[in-house]
């Protein structure tokens, strides 16, 4: 594939519609094929039993953890180089993704390393009890291992959405998902009636699987960069220089959102912790079954949030804060319609839905409670995370952090523990406790999003004069 000589600041400005989906539909179908994949992982699991999915259930906060950490890094790789193309200063954009690698190198070691020295402890820590400890540290082991991979593939990912680019990216994501899925029966199961040639590792199968299909993904990302040239962003690293500044404008954006990921990781271990201590490990799995399903709901608002981070990195760059506004009303707007109508067909298809993933009527009622009722909510997360996106784009992390605190830790969590352990409710208050804290970020976001676009369109107006 030839190199991209030009940046697409100008195709940007010309059509931003146009552009936000250029990167949004990529990322949508990317995250589709991964969904399907998750939910696919989660019927291999299934089959080993409901013990099993509890297993894996309790590795979800940790895997949300490293996902958050390196996505929250990412951003920040993103948006700065979103901004240095606005800006039209490439040498900046080059060097802002050869700082992301050294990152991306640093966070791979040391996720690993505390992985396997720490790992089995922090399970226990989350709630894991004894009978599940051994099959969760199981998956969680294995997992550290491919840790490398996992970090600079989705660091690549960030850098090419940057520049614009997510067709690409998300082709090869695609590629090492559908490997994926092939490769769990294999490794998961012994396969007997299709000649034995399966491996039969059982939970930690699926994490071998995982680790297996990511090794590939980052060799085809070091091959069609560092060899082929396909990107707008140069990787000669013997020109790199290092940067204080270009450093700190990265992780002032990313260690936030780093930081909003992990409250968010521990939202989930403490909605683990609260269901299995208020109503046992069935309301667990059905909670890890209907997160599943979330991700469904939340792909278009992830496909434009991400879009935003760019295109409102590229616009403000450029101080096209015109274009700034309009690409912000167009994007949310979209984004709650199309959830609002998915979240309808959802409501009335959840007992369907829940009965692919297990047998067990316990947790179908549990799991159809909480899908039916965060369907009403939905929508409204369609309006609370693009604004969170957008303030990244415009280089601030923060607002970020603070939203995201506010809805976990002052608002879902308390109210859950409170209605689960003091008060002994029903568990669909649990589930109320998740709308009332994602209504409250979608009252907070707006404003904040609003104020901080008005405070920098008159501060360069001001120095325009």
């Amino acid at each position: 594939m030839a190199e991209q000589k030009e940046s697409r600041l100008n195709e940007f400005l010309e059509n931003p519609e146009r552009s936000l989906w250029t990167i949004a539909i990529p990322v949508i179908a990317g995250m589709a094929i991964q969904t399907f994949y998750s939910i696919v992982d989660m019927l291999f699991i299934g089959q080993l039993g409901g013990s099993s999915i509890a297993a894996v259930a309790f590795n979800m906060p940790l895997y949300f953890f490293v996902m958050g950490i390196t996505f929250g890094i990412g951003t920040g790789i993103t948006a700065t180089i979103a901004r240095a193309i606005g800006e039209e200063d490439k040498e900046k954009a080059d060097n802002a993704a050869k700082h992301g690698l050294l990152i991306a190198l640093f966070m791979g070691i040391t996720l690993t390393f505390f992985g396997l020295l720490t790992g089995k402890k922090v399970l226990s820590m989350l709630g894991s009890p004894e009978e599940l400890i051994d099959e969760s540290w199981s998956y969680l082991r294995v997992t550290c291992y491919g840790m490398m991979f996992i970090v600079f593939s989705i660091v690549f990912r960030s850098i090419l959405a940057g520049e614009g680019d997510m067709k690409f990216p998300v082709m090869v994501a695609a590629t090492g998902t559908i490997l994926n899925i092939i490769l769990d029966p294999i490794f998961i199961f012994d396969l007997d009636e299709y000649g034995g040639f399966g491996l039969d590792m059982g939970v930690k199968g699926a994490a071998a699987a995982s680790v297996v299909s990511q090794m590939i993904v980052f060799f085809i990302f070091i091959f069609m960069l560092f060899f082929k040239d396909h990107a707008y962003i140069s990787f000669d690293m013997r020109n790199f220089t290092f940067s204080k500044d270009l450093m700190k404008e990265i992780l002032v954006v990313g260690i936030p959102s780093s930081i909003s990921m992990i409250i968010m990781s521990f939202g989930q271990g403490v909605f683990n912790y609260i269901l299995i201590i208020g109503y046992g490990p069935d309301a667990v799995a059905a909670y890890t079954i209907s997160g599943r399903l979330d991700m469904l709901m939340f792909l278009p608002i992830m496909g434009i949030a991400t879009g935003l981070v760019t295109t409102v990195g590229m616009f403000a760059g450029a101080k096209r804060f015109d274009k700034v506004k309009s690409i912000i009303v167009y994007a949310i707007s979209r984004a709650f319609v199309i959830v609002a109508i998915a979240s309808t067909i959802v409501y009335f298809l959840a007992p369907s839905i829940i009965s692919l993933f297990t047998d067990d009527e316990n947790i179908k009622n549990i799991g159809v409670s909480a899908l039916r009722t965060l369907c009403f909510t939905y929508p409204f997360v369609g309006i609370a995370m693009p604004c969170g996106r957008i303030m990244q784009g415009l280089g601030q992390g923060i607002p970020v952090l603070v939203i995201t605190a506010l809805r976990v830790l002052l608002v879902s969590a308390p109210l859950a523990y409170y209605f689960a352990i003091i008060d002994s409710r029903d568990i669909v208050w649990v589930w109320y406790s998740i709308a009332i804290s994602v209504s409250v970020s979608a009252i907070v976001g707006p404003l904040w999003v609003r104020k901080t676009i008005n405070e920098m369109e008159s501060s360069n107006k001001s120095l325009s004069n």
